[in-house]
This record gives structure tokens, sequence and C-alpha cells, in this order.
């Protein structure tokens, strides 16, 4: 398959998101929408009619009519789902989390492996330009802080607040610090759902790295945050705004040799500036938002031109949901 050649592409499951999957590949040059699938009928008419593409409200007779599918129904469907398209041959991009349970993730890896195909999963704060951003500096993370509120949206109530929100940032933090996770705390508990709406976890990695998750999705406002804190640099990252902070130690500094208790703050008029204009350096950026479900969706057609392995794996997305059941299981043990 050359790069120019279009990709036979479907959706399955056209809701909240899944109709923003169809609309990018409606307008996107490298994909031709071949057809969709969803199991509400007034909306499967809606959107096939709004999109003059073939839709069907059984996602197997998409099977022989695309090369690739995105896979946007409640997380508990996606191993069946995704599973019946591998065996058939076709590229899966399925939304986060891969599955439920790591093991089912690890039965669709299985799959794409001997059949030699792409499986990418939808973690699409991989591709906000703020986290781009952050891969440029070069920084060793030691302590990362997220808080990941939102609104109650009666949505993805087949799973709680952990394996809905938090797995966002536990993909992040694992893709950021690069070990291995050696203890896990946590707390949470329900509010409306019979589910966590709730949750916060402490992980520490076998490098001694600490990051302390935040997760809410009973908030009265929505909230994307992250701060990441080296021995060099400490970076604050708003993903609803796109909006970064970076201030790093003044290169042109001895921190080695600088004597703090011989300072004469007497004789220092502002201590503010001497501080963040003097050794320290402050950073502020305005990161162009962009559009990162695009991003995500072209990465992944990428990968299926190229049969490279996509930014996100399948065994990215297996991690994420074996580290989420960590903080599952610690919650379980600290239960409210």
């Amino acid at each position: 398959m050359s790069e120019v050649e279009k990709v036979r592409v479907g959706v399955v499951g056209t809701g909240h998101l899944g109709k923003h999957h169809v609309r990018i590949l409606s307008e996107m040059a490298g994909a031709d929408l071949a057809a969709i699938s969803d199991s509400v009928p007034d909306r499967l008419r809606e959107i096939s009619a709004k999109y003059g593409v073939e839709g069907h409200a059984d996602y197997r007779q998409l099977a022989g009519k695309v090369d690739a599918v995105c896979v946007v129904v409640p997380t508990h469907l996606h191993r069946e789902v995704a599973g019946f398209f591998l065996s058939e041959g076709v590229d899966v991009l399925v939304e986060k989390p891969i599955t439920p349970t790591e093991a089912e993730g690890r039965e669709l890896v299985q799959l794409a492996r001997e059949r030699d195909l792409i499986l990418q999963v939808g973690h699409v704060e991989r591709f906000n330009s703020a986290l781009k951003a952050i891969s440029e500096l070069g920084m060793v993370p030691r302590y990362i802080e997220s808080h990941r509120l939102a609104p109650f949206t009666f949505r993805s109530m087949d799973i709680g607040v952990v394996l809905d929100l938090m797995i966002h940032d536990l993909d992040l933090v694992l893709a950021l610090v690069g070990s291995k996770v050696r203890a896990v705390d946590a707390f949470g508990g329900s509010v409306f759902s019979s589910s966590e709406d709730m949750a916060s976890g402490i992980l520490k990695f076998e490098n001694g790295a600490v990051a302390h998750l935040t997760a809410n999705r009973v908030a009265m406002k929505p909230m994307r945050r992250m701060r990441i804190f080296s021995p060099d640099c400490y970076v604050s990252l708003d993903f609803h705004t796109a909006h970064g902070l970076v201030i790093r130690k003044n290169p042109g500094v001895d921190f080695k040799k600088l004597d703090l208790a011989s300072v004469d703050t007497s004789q220092i008029d502002d201590l503010w500036k001497y501080v963040f204009e003097g050794l320290l350096t402050i950073k502020e950026y305005q990161l162009d938002e962009g559009n990162p479900l695009a991003s995500e969706i072209e990465s992944f057609l990428q990968a299926v031109r190229t049969r490279s392995e996509p930014e996100v794996s399948g065994e990215a997305g297996c991690e994420a949901v074996a580290v989420a059941h960590q903080v599952l299981g610690a919650i379980g043990e600290n239960a409210w």
C-alpha cells in the first residue's frame, strides 16, 4: 500500500466520540470512509445520511469492506468487536482503555501479532501539542502531579473513573517516566454510579520517580492539568487550554557552588526577581491546540500504510490497564 493510496476505513460506534471519528475520516485526504456501524437505528440513519456512507446495524457486515476500523463502542465490547476485526485481517484503532482487563487486552495484542496487523489504542492525550512540547525538553521526571476533572456526563457507565478518566494520565505518566511501577496506594469512592466516581492514587516507580494522580467525574468544572518536576526543570501544563509554563535553572549559575546562607537579602530590592529572573528562567507557551484526535487517526492510517509500529501500541494500552487495576485494587483496600 503506497503512502498516497487511500485506506478504506470503517467506524463502529457513532455516539459521542464515534461521530467525531466519522467526521474527521470523511474530511481526511488519506482516508476512504467506506462504512459505519451502530446499534442505535436512528443514530445510524442520521450519521449515514449526513456523510453519505454505507451503514450497518451489525458491525460484522463491515468485514470485506474495510482495511482498517476505528472501534468506538463501550469498553466492555472492545474485546469482542476489536477481536472480530483482527480475526478478519483488519487493522484496528480501539479507543481507550484497550479492554476492561489486561488479560483481554493481551488477547488482542496476540491476535494482532499472529496476523501481522496494526493495533493502536486511542490514548488521545499522547497527541496533544502540550505533551509533544514536554518531549522536546528532554527532562527526566522525578515527581508528577495530575488532575483530571469533569462534570458528570452519564456516559461510560460500564466503567469507573479510573478506567474512564485516570487512564489518560496513567498512560502519559508511564510514557514519561519510562520505568516499572513498584508500589501503588490509592483511595476513591462512588457518588452516583455503581463504580468509583472519584479516585486519587500515588504511584512509586523502580527508578525512584513518584506520581500523584487525581480523577473526578462529578466535578463542577472540567480540569486537565499536569505538573512535572525534575532536578533542573519544572513544567506546568494545561491540556484544556494548551498553555504551558517551563521554569529552568539558569544555566549561567553554578548551583553546586551556590551558598544560599551567604546571600545578603537586605541588599536585594526584589527577592522574587532575584529568584525567578536571576537563579531561574521562566518561559510561557501558548501551544497550538491543533486537533489531537485528528492527529491520532492520521498516525493510525500512517501505520497502516507503512506497516510500522503505531505511536500507542496495544502493549502500551495493556500496561496502562494493568496499572489502573493496581489503583483499583488499592482503592478496594481503602474503601471509604
